[in-house]
């Protein structure tokens, strides 16, 4: 058979817009995809969920590709051991109890892996740049192309609708500040606006990061990192049991509303 290079592009082409078509509205649209937003992704496809994942990068993954400083493992608690085996990762317990590393590629692409066999629809390479908001509550959000907003071309963006929205987007937060910058209301923080990330602090972080995974403005859940940015923990440096759990409660939380 001779390939012809028409029909290679009409088949990309056809293929992406059906897919993009069928998300002008979700259930769910979950903004950056690192290990939280993956597993809140999963969780709620597995549900039945309509779910967008959109993530500004070409890869997913966030910060879990390097481990700690480039060092491609992972650590994870006891409470959080489980999840990476449902994902099919192959777990080894340190010599320390409680304690346990993974392969940090392996971890990435099985849980992404997983996601998108469960129903999860991934968008990489588009921002977010906006939310769309109906009298007091979040009710889209606002794409471009990445590459758009790094050249800074002025190309107007499209609108995505959603009957919720998660900022997934790590220590920058970058939903939860569009939110509390432009749209009426404060956000259900103690100061009404952004705490703040702390200092580094992993026994505290790990809890509070799922503590802190709950709605900070009608429509809108923080989780991940992004919760403890959002509402004033610290960071837990390179562990990552927290971003599982945090995602996992999410969906679990939105789940429930949803149904």
């Amino acid at each position: 058979m001779k390939l012809d290079e028409k029909i290679i592009s009409k088949a990309i082409i056809t293929r992406y817009y059906q897919k993009i078509l069928s998300h002008l509205q979700v259930d769910v649209a979950i903004v950056g995809g690192g290990p939280s937003g993956l597993v809140a992704g999963y969780y709620l496809a597995k549900e039945g969920h309509r779910v967008a994942l959109f993530e500004r990068k070409l890869s997913v993954g966030g910060g879990m590709w390097g481990g700690g400083m480039l060092f491609n493992e992972i650590v994870v608690q006891e409470d959080a051991k489980e999840i990476l085996e449902k994902f099919g990762v192959r777990v080894q317990p340190w010599e320390d109890a409680g304690y346990y590393t993974a392969d940090a590629i392996e971890s990435v692409c099985s849980i992404t892996s997983k996601a998108i066999q469960a129903g999860l629809t991934v968008f990489n390479c588009i921002s977010v740049e906006d939310v769309s908001v109906e009298g007091n509550r979040i009710t889209g959000l606002v794409i471009n192309w990445t590459p758009v907003e790094m050249s800074g071309l002025h190309v107007d963006p499209l609108s995505i609708g959603a009957s919720f929205v998660i900022d997934a987007t790590g220590h920058d937060t970058e939903v939860v500040h569009m939110v509390a910058k432009k749209a009426p209301g404060k956000l259900m923080t103690p100061s009404g606006d952004i705490e703040g990330e702390k200092f580094m602090c992993p026994d505290e972080a790990e809890k509070k990061t799922v503590e802190n995974t709950k709605e900070v403005f009608p429509g809108l859940y923080v989780a991940g990192m992004a919760c403890n940015a959002t509402f004033g923990g610290p960071r837990m440096g390179p562990i990552f049991g927290g971003m599982l759990l945090s995602g996992r409660k999410v969906a679990s939380l939105i789940s429930q509303r949803l149904k």
